[in-house]
């Protein structure tokens, strides 16, 4: 039996939106608090935030496409959901047209041209975790708004501005915020007093409660400026004057010459196959491609459909798979114009067959005995993710960041938006750990104009020719188990998508050498025979927060917006 999750007013939705032409109109056809599986033929959005998956069907129905839709999402996500949705961020986008020609977009961010391989050490040469998460120092070049106008110059259809005002509405009419929401922006309300002196929006007078009204009359402005001059209104002018004066004043080392200097770059992506699915995925520097394809080869020679959803052997060969898979990415993967990484030869069916050769059975393989396989030479857990499929079936499956929940927690003062801590997905000491307790080597060490490796794993899946499913999440280094998982739910467990992206998951990275589980993944005999065997299993909060939609046989498009979050699934 399907259950509903948050039911809601459409009332209650569109008082707290305010957008010109996108009342009524726009929830004809939506999805909106009851998420159970229903199907839609001409179009989905599935993002974050209600006003943003509104905000996307309105485009498509103007006749925009999925790229179109997704640019329009980026911005809005960059208002309603300040904790991940950005425009000082970055991100990746998997693009699949109708016809079935394939793209990828890396907009990550980069390291400063004054980044430098020890810059977050002290002098005994021991990290300074404060030094990457929190402050000026930790943000990366933004990407993102690069990212949405190379999307839009080569895939768009409607003009730039038509994308960018629902989000300047937003920004300046205001919109209100979620219990979660209030949650956060109380809980952070010291941090963001402490590093931002000027002020910012994101705290008031007393707390904050759902239902609240929140304004960011500063970050409209913005807003305005990138929607009149494209990406020249964020990398030049008053919002680059902006950026390098809040630097200054937070001890960052961003220049203008960075933010001239930053482009977003094409690169082909990633493909595998898994029982006759094809899955297309997002290369380096994204580690997410290559690590969700080993995954799938890895079990794909055990028949977990008749094994079961999440019983004792289908857990252990997909931990074993995952505690493999997480220790070649520590070693091997990094930014691809700075590290020659060795992606066909990971993915080989020959090294992946070697690398789960050695497995037991009978007990648990100690992370300490699996190292990175030799190879011969030739994201607390914030990001955010949005699906999108258009009438045409041409689909965009994105996944964004400000690493950490609200980034570095610094507003840039007069341009009304939050910096990213990416510095931290660097390898700030080859053989510590990250914010995510995941450890990387010198491929991944801190250098100049690099970009530091990312989980994120934005993916489309074919089948037979045909788009099958848009799937991604956020997640920190949960992000590449959470869709590994989703996608088996479908092809292996026939779950359709609500209920694959709301299964219970669990979660092992190599280090630390243990398997967190969401509450009830694992029944009572399950638990009981991985223990016998040594598996530590960790009880832990909630692991991804999935946006997926599924085309069903019958050509209808089937959304999964996870419960997790208040994630919305608007078809029409």
């Amino acid at each position: 039996m399907q259950k509903v999750i948050k039911r809601r007013t459409f009332v209650g939705i569109i008082s707290g939106l305010l957008i010109p032409g996108l009342l009524l109109a726009g929830c004809a056809g939506g999805q909106i608090g009851n998420k159970n599986s229903k199907e839609y033929r001409n179009g989905m959005v599935v993002s974050a935030r209600d006003q943003a998956s509104l905000v996307g069907v309105e485009i498509l129905k103007k006749g925009g496409n999925a790229v179109d839709a997704a640019v329009a999402v980026q911005f809005a996500l960059a208002v309603v959901y300040p904790n991940a949705g950005n425009i000082g961020g970055g991100g990746f986008m998997v693009y699949r047209s109708a016809s079935g020609e394939t793209n990828t977009l890396d907009f990550r961010e980069k390291g400063p041209a004054m980044a430098s391989r020890d810059m977050y050490l002290d002098s005994s040469g021991n990290s300074i975790a404060e030094k990457s998460l929190y402050g000026g120092l930790a943000a990366g070049v933004p990407g993102t708004v690069a990212g949405m106008a190379e999307a839009h110059k080569k895939y768009g259809k409607l003009p730039w501005a038509t994308l960018v005002e629902p989000a300047i509405a937003l920004a300046k009419n205001g919109f209100k915020i979620s219990i979660r929401q209030a949650r956060e922006m109380n809980e952070l309300h010291d941090r963001f007093v402490s590093l931002n002196p000027l002020g910012t929006p994101l705290v008031k007078t007393g707390t904050w409660t759902p239902g609240d009204m929140l304004y960011q009359p500063e970050l409209s402005r913005t807003l305005e400026k990138i929607r009149d001059q494209g990406r020249k209104g964020f990398y030049e002018g008053s919002v680059a004057d902006s950026i390098v004066a809040e630097m200054k004043r937070s001890g960052g080392i961003i220049t203008k010459a960075d933010l001239l200097s930053y482009n977003a770059v094409w690169r082909k992506a990633i493909t595998g196959n898994y029982r006759g699915y094809k899955i297309i995925t997002m290369p380096p520097p994204s580690s997410g491609g290559i690590a969700l394809v080993q995954l799938l080869k890895s079990v794909e020679p055990y028949p977990l459909k008749r094994w079961g959803f999440n019983t004792d052997s289908t857990v252990q060969v997909m931990v074993e798979a995952e505690r493999r898979v997480y220790a070649d990415r520590a070693t091997h993967l990094g930014d691809p114009d700075f590290y020659r990484v060795p992606v066909k030869q990971l993915m080989a069916d020959a090294y992946i067959k070697a690398r789960m050769s050695n497995f037991s059975w009978n007990k648990a393989t100690p992370s300490t005995e699996i190292k990175a396989g030799d190879i011969v030479p030739p994201e607390h857990e914030e990001t955010t993710h949005y699906s999108i499929v258009d009438h045409d079936g041409t689909a965009v499956s994105i996944t964004t960041t400000l690493n950490g929940s609200y980034g570095s927690c610094v507003m840039v003062k007069g341009a009304g938006f939050l910096l990213n801590n990416e510095m931290d997905d660097f390898s700030v000491k080859p053989g510590s750990p990250n914010m995510y307790g995941l450890v990387g080597g010198e491929a991944n060490a801190v250098a100049a104009g690099k970009r530091m490796l990312s989980s994120m794993t934005p993916t489309i899946v074919e089948k037979d020719g045909k788009l099958f499913m848009v799937v991604g999440t956020p997640g920190g280094s949960t992000i590449i188990t959470s869709v590994f998982q989703t996608i088996l739910n479908v092809i292996d467990f026939d779950k359709d998508m609500q209920h694959a992206v709301d299964a219970k998951k669990f979660h092992h990275q190599w280090l630390p050498d243990e398997v967190g589980m969401e509450p009830r993944a694992l029944d009572s005999t399950t638990l009981f025979k991985l223990k016998a065997k040594g598996y530590n299993l960790v009880p832990r909060g909630q692991i991804g927060r999935v946006d997926a939609i599924l085309k069903t046989k019958w050509g209808y498009y089937q959304g999964g917006a996870d419960f997790r979050g208040d994630d919305v699934a608007i078809g029409w």
